[in-house]
């Protein structure tokens, strides 16, 4: 239960917390369960109407194996442990996941390289992985063509709203408070504690979690800390298959990545309803919460295109940006990517379904920040944990599957597991 700090006068107490974890997407959702697993007191505040509004409610539900991510860092380290401890959480309570595997289709000779240092990251962090050549392919993925593909067992499908829902229900269970409709307004960092200044009253947290995504480095600097990056939020966009094409695809095809993008490629989902879509693509989105091309909002706009680190991402990728509008404006386009998989696709049997908004972290030297990013803002005082903000400024896939041991970590870095 939550403590108080009352004043006199019999004025009414504000409510004070071992935690305050700003932001109820999965990953902060997951750190306040950690914290109530570990018997702190916990409130959770959420500016949005509902939990997982934005990067976890809207992106492809794919439980990620932990293949593609540079050994030792964190994305390895906490991918692949989350991929089985998410498998385990969907088991535990009933929630729909199916662990189908995947393929990683190489398509052109030039690929073929960059698909043996997957396989070699993949040895490296413990997934299990399998070379297949061409008739290997057709025993997994009869309609999918490719010179060599890894097949990768551990990948599996879920529904990540409804993990982040049941970790809220969780939460609440344990004696935490989640709080929906509830905007931060401000940080004051104190020797004992740390006042978060809401909307709709102040609360008081010995330690600060925020993992606010499309805003954390917005809430980073209203803390008064110097985030270092800037988000510029990319639409991913999908499109779904018709009932003909859907039949083409049993589980989950992806293309080679291209190692100079943190973006996984434009691959083919069937997901746990049954449907089976593709993509996404990587748009810069008119807003921080720019769903689709009507929503813009001009001085998030124009504070994306002046920021250093973004020219230089222009000056650099101009050529990849026009091809990804390009498929974002034209099925055509768009089909002409997937047919490299799956050449029976055609434009008619494509329709909109959906988009979500990456928030990618990117530095003013253009760099596009690849592993998962966290500031701390330590107490006043310097001394120990109190008074202090956890910033998480990086969070993009495969920060989902690997949520549970996120939450671990972060309470780990605060001094509080």
């Amino acid at each position: 239960m939550a403590g108080s700090d009352r004043p006199a006068g019999g004025l009414p107490a504000t409510p004070s917390y071992d935690l305050v974890v700003v932001g109820g997407g999965i990953v902060g959702l997951a750190t306040a369960y950690a914290a109530t697993a570990n018997g702190l007191s916990v409130a959770v505040v959420e500016r949005e109407p509902r939990l997982a509004n934005h990067q976890t409610g809207n992106n492809s539900n794919v439980i990620h194996s932990g293949l593609y991510y540079a050994p030792g860092g964190y994305k390895a380290r906490l991918a692949v442990a989350g991929c089985a401890e998410t498998v385990a959480f969907c088991r535990e309570h009933d929630l729909p996941h199916q662990v189908c595997g995947k393929l990683v289709v190489a398509t052109e000779p030039e690929e073929l390289p960059r698909l043996d240092e997957l396989a070699r990251r993949g040895t490296a962090n413990g997934v299990e992985n399998h070379r297949l050549d061409e008739h290997g392919i057709a025993e997994y993925e009869p309609d999918v063509r490719g010179l060599a593909a890894l097949w990768v067992p551990s990948t599996g499908i879920c529904d990540y709203r409804a993990i982040a829902e049941k970790l809220g229900e969780l939460v609440e269970k344990d004696g935490g408070e989640v709080h929906l409709g509830r905007s931060v307004t401000g940080f004051a960092r104190r020797p004992s504690d740390v006042v978060v200044r809401t909307d709709a009253g102040d609360l008081l947290g010995t330690r600060v979690v925020v993992c606010g995504g499309l805003r954390c480095d917005e809430l980073a600097r209203l803390a008064g800390a110097d985030p270092g990056v800037r988000i510029i939020p990319f639409r991913g966009e999908y499109s779904g298959f018709s009932e003909r094409a859907a039949s083409l695809v049993r589980g989950l095809i992806y293309p080679v990545p291209d190692p100079a993008f943190p973006f996984l490629g434009v691959h083919a989902t069937r997901g746990i309803d049954g449907h089976v879509h593709a993509g996404p693509n990587a748009v810069l989105a008119m807003a921080r919460e720019g769903y689709d091309w009507r929503t813009i909002k001009p001085k998030e706009l124009l504070g994306t295109l002046t920021y250093p680190g973004m020219l230089k991402v222009a000056q650099r990728h101009w050529r990849y940006g026009i091809g990804e509008v390009q498929r974002s404006l034209s099925r055509k386009a768009m089909v002409r990517q997937i047919q490299r998989m799956l050449p029976d696709v055609r434009a008619e049997d494509l329709h909109p379904a959906g988009a979500g908004v990456r928030a990618q972290a990117v530095k003013a030297d253009g760099t596009l920040v690849d592993d998962f990013l966290f500031l701390d803002q330590p107490g006043p005082d310097g001394a120990g944990r109190a008074g202090s903000i956890l910033h998480v400024l990086n969070a993009p896939s495969p920060a989902a599957t690997a949520a549970l041991p996120i939450g671990r970590e972060i309470l780990g870095r605060l001094g509080a597991a």
